[in-house]
């Protein structure tokens, strides 16, 4: 199917998505797979594919039942089982992540170049899509080279995050700077390099936003944040002035045994970003540090466990500390501390 007519304003950000993060080659079938709240979007990425001589491939979420999904429509799967590169862009819904997980089962086991886009607005379109993820890419490579030797990491915020980090060396650091291979799939816009923590002790403070539905649901919590207590790398305590949230992101983290874990500690590092916007697909590259409770992405990390649930959590305006090395300040990098003049 085609999903319309491509805003021009969308196009650069299209044009980025196809011909730099993905590579797409003339000749290479490419299905995209939208929502109708992100037709525009769709319809900008078929624009771009178009122009670039692939095979295209559109398929619309609501043809296949009501929203939202507990499952991945088996057209969807038929579809990336014979794709050379999938796209996903949608907004979340509560209870599609699984969904999404089968997707990317998929996606990891036929090692395909992937682009999971989701919570994309014109909005991103516009902004982290189009930065210069070349230079991403070289802040990514030295962070990731630097985390890897690595035994600890401080953060810290005027808000009250104040948290340490310990590593396991077994576990890798994964880098998704937008530049797409068949090894690893990105989230786009891209700018993130992270592992799973082998601990987690203190405080952390969401006062930005949260992740799967939270974001669509609640938006920015600056003015109502999420105060977490966390020991021996789980979530101990919420405080939240919102106590239908403060509920809510509890009972999120307790789905099961391992939903209260961090599974998660990540770098943003898109330094085409100027602020935050609500929205998590954009805002988690937003240059600082973040963190989520549940599935440590083990097929990339290796880690060893899963869980049914993954909820990112960011900060504003972090200071980290690598070791005994500030690399952050101020939610802006130090790049000569990186090896970047």
């Amino acid at each position: 199917m085609s999903f319309g007519i491509a805003p021009p304003e969308l196009m650069a950000g299209a044009k980025n998505a196809v011909e730099v993060c993905l590579g797409v080659r003339r000749g290479e079938s490419v299905t995209v797979i939208a929502d109708e709240v992100s037709r525009s979007v769709a319809a900008s990425l078929e624009h771009a594919l178009d122009e670039c001589g692939a095979d295209f491939s559109g398929l619309l979420l609501e043809d296949f039942g009501p929203r939202p999904i507990s499952g991945a429509p088996q057209a969807v799967l038929d579809a990336l089982e014979k794709t050379d590169v999938g796209v996903l862009c949608m907004t979340p819904q509560p209870g599609e992540l699984t969904a999404r997980m089968e997707i990317v089962r998929v996606v990891e086991r036929r090692q395909i170049r992937y682009a999971h886009m989701i919570g994309v607005t014109p909005e991103i379109m516009q902004q982290g899509m189009r930065a210069d993820y070349r230079k991403v890419d070289e802040l990514s490579n030295l962070l990731r080279e630097r985390m890897l030797h690595a035994e600890t990491l401080t953060v810290k915020t005027e808000a009250g995050t104040s948290f340490n980090a310990r590593f396991n060396p077994d576990l890798d650091w994964v880098k998704t700077s937008g530049l797409i291979s068949p090894r690893y799939w990105s989230n786009l816009p891209a700018g993130e390099v992270f592992t799973t923590p082998a601990t987690v002790d203190g405080t952390f403070v969401c006062d930005a936003t949260a992740g799967d539905y939270f974001h669509g649901k609640y938006g920015d919590l600056q003015a109502t944040p999420l105060v977490m207590e966390i020991t021996g790398g789980r979530l101990r305590h919420v405080d939240c002035p919102r106590k239908d949230l403060e509920e809510e992101f509890w009972k999120y983290c307790h789905t099961d045994e391992n939903s209260d874990r961090v599974g998660e500690l990540a770098f943003g590092t898109n330094l085409g970003l100027s602020r935050m916007i609500g929205i998590l697909l954009q805002d988690e590259k937003f240059p600082g540090v973040h963190i989520a409770f549940g599935d440590p992405y083990g097929s990339q990390t290796h880690a060893n466990w899963k869980s049914r649930t993954h909820v990112d959590v960011l900060t504003r305006n972090c200071d980290a500390w690598i070791d005994e090395d500030q690399v952050i300040e101020k939610g802006q990098y130090r790049l000569d501390h990186l090896g970047l003049g």
